[in-house]
């Protein structure tokens, strides 16, 4: 670690500790040779698989795009936003734990649809109306009675 006053490359740490969200750690350090103090953190280097899309193309996976969907399913609903991130966490852990190193598109929707099914039903049909792009209405109206269906059982 380089001394941003000096450039030294000898320095100490004084102290170190977790730091406020529990995702870094905190580390005051010294320089050797100017004596200046300096803060650094550390984080846990996150290696996310590349996204395979249904048309064959790879692109880098991008939590932004989940994120901006599940906004988008949930946007005008009574979903507390703490509901909303505990989702989006959910499904960038199963994204970081899957184990290869390509990750095909279809999980990572179905993995969405899965929370959103718990979550909240509206939210879960825009969803599922963009990602599964339904042909026609038929297809649409197939999926709604699924839904219903499964909602029936969990009532009983």
């Amino acid at each position: 670690m380089k001394c941003p006053f000096c450039a030294n490359g000898e320095n100490k740490v004084i102290d170190s500790r977790v730091s406020k969200d529990s995702n870094s750690i905190r580390r005051r350090r010294e320089c050797l040779a100017c004596g200046k103090r300096f803060t650094t953190y550390e984080y846990v280097e996150e290696v996310l698989p590349v996204v395979v899309k249904k048309d064959g193309r790879r692109e880098p996976f991008d939590m932004v795009k989940i994120r901006n969907g599940i906004k988008k399913a949930c946007e005008k609903r009574p979903i507390p936003t703490e509901s909303i991130e505990e989702i989006i966490e959910r499904v960038e852990q199963a994204c970081q734990e899957y184990q290869g190193k390509e990750i095909p598109s279809t999980a990572i929707g179905e993995q969405v649809m899965r929370e959103l099914k718990g979550l909240d039903g509206v939210a879960y049909v825009r969803f599922a109306s963009v990602y599964r792009s339904f042909k026609d209405v038929g297809d649409f109206i197939e999926e709604l009675q699924d839904f219903l269906q499964v909602n029936k059982e969990k009532q009983k």
